[in-house]
């Protein structure tokens, strides 16, 4: 698994949970639509991506079931802190993503929120599939197992 070594990207959130529960099939970058009390709190670095989701409603990609606290100093014109928010992929992304949803049984999954170096918020969604509790049992002894051979090598090598 390869990180990203960008020290321009500036990570929100990261859904760590999803690599064991999901097989990743292939990875997007999304926008969002946030308002200006929501980017604020997200600069704050302060927001959950854990149990959201993407789904499709009317043609569009919605992030359902984030969480991004209110801003402190937001008075009245605060947001919701877990409202639908839109998602900004293109037409041709939106095409070939329904069809292997709806299709193949895959489901949208975030990644990763985090500003880019333009200091725009993004959504890093993966199309995956759920693993069954054997996957995530074999996922768990070969992680357990590279770790034994890094720590053998490292006393030995």
């Amino acid at each position: 698994m390869a990180k990203d070594k960008n020290p321009n990207l500036k990570t929100i959130a990261d859904n760590r949970k999803a690599r064991f529960s999901y097989e990743v099939l292939d990875t997007l970058e999304a926008g969002l639509v946030l308002t200006g009390t929501e980017v604020k709190s997200l600069r704050e670095g302060q927001a959950n991506i854990q149990e959201s989701y993407a789904s499709i409603e009317d043609g569009e990609f919605w992030l359902i079931n984030s969480y991004i606290p209110e801003y402190f100093a937001g008075n009245r014109f605060n947001h919701e802190p877990r409202r639908k928010r839109k998602l900004l992929i293109s037409r041709r992304e939106m095409a070939r993503l329904g069809q292997s949803i709806e299709r193949e049984g895959m489901t949208l999954v975030p990644l990763k929120l985090y500003f880019n170096e333009r200091g725009l918020a993004k959504l890093q969604l993966a199309v995956a599939r759920g693993k069954k509790l054997h996957d995530k049992r074999e996922t768990s002894k070969q992680r357990d197992w590279n770790r034994e051979k890094a720590r053998l090598l490292k006393q030995h090598g």
